[in-house]
């Protein structure tokens, strides 16, 4: 029985943050048990998987077509940031986009305003920039958030860490595995050999 309403609430939280009633998983699982009158709440993985699969048969083979193409936009963005050791991470990495999705990648430097010169040097009009800051396990970490656009009209959210970072392991708030991202060459492999792959733990 819990693992049945589990599920249900799971279904609900998914649908609510596909359709944009909810932006956050806390929100919506907490939402969705409400509504279902019970206070099981599933992990975000079990959600996670649930949006991957509404936004699969929402949206049919469109998404797959559409996943490609930001995986190539990412790669031509990627490689004029090649001094800056970008990583494909969040849903393009992981193959599950839905509509709205944007392209997040993640970039290393001491010197924010350097990747928001190349991008603009490259074409890429920049619509927002933010600090932000996150409290992990007592560390307080900072980082610089620069939302663009491409000449293609993809949207990204490129995030640059300090140098000193690039080689430190994060956890996936979401789906609880290391978010291990692509590099360069691992885009062009993906591209080349199952552009359509998905990142997700089994």
């Amino acid at each position: 029985m819990p693992n049945e309403l589990k599920y249900r609430v799971a279904k609900e939280a998914a649908t609510l943050l596909y359709f944009g009633a909810e932006k956050e998983y806390k929100q919506a699982k907490v939402r969705a048990a409400k509504t279902l009158g019970t206070n099981f709440l599933p992990s975000n993985l079990e959600v996670a998987l649930q949006l991957d699969k509404i936004a699969e048969e929402s949206e049919g083979l469109k998404r797959k077509d559409r996943l490609i193409e930001m995986r190539k936009e990412a790669l031509k963005t990627m490689k004029f940031l090649n001094a800056y050791r970008p990583r494909l991470i969040g849903s393009v990495w992981r193959g599950t986009i839905k509509q709205g999705s944007d392209i997040d990648i993640a970039v290393y430097a001491d010197e924010p305003e350097e990747i928001t010169n190349v991008l603009k040097s490259e074409g890429v009009k920049i619509t927002k920039k933010a600090w932000m800051t996150v409290n992990k396990q007592g560390k307080t970490l900072a980082s610089f958030h620069i939302y663009a656009e491409s000449s293609a009209k993809q949207r990204f959210e490129i995030v640059v860490r300090s140098a000193e970072e690039a080689g430190e392991k994060r956890k996936c708030e979401i789906f609880g595995d290391t978010i291990k991202g692509l590099t360069i060459q691992d885009l062009e492999k993906v591209l080349q050999d199952s552009p359509t792959q998905k990142f997700i733990p089994s």
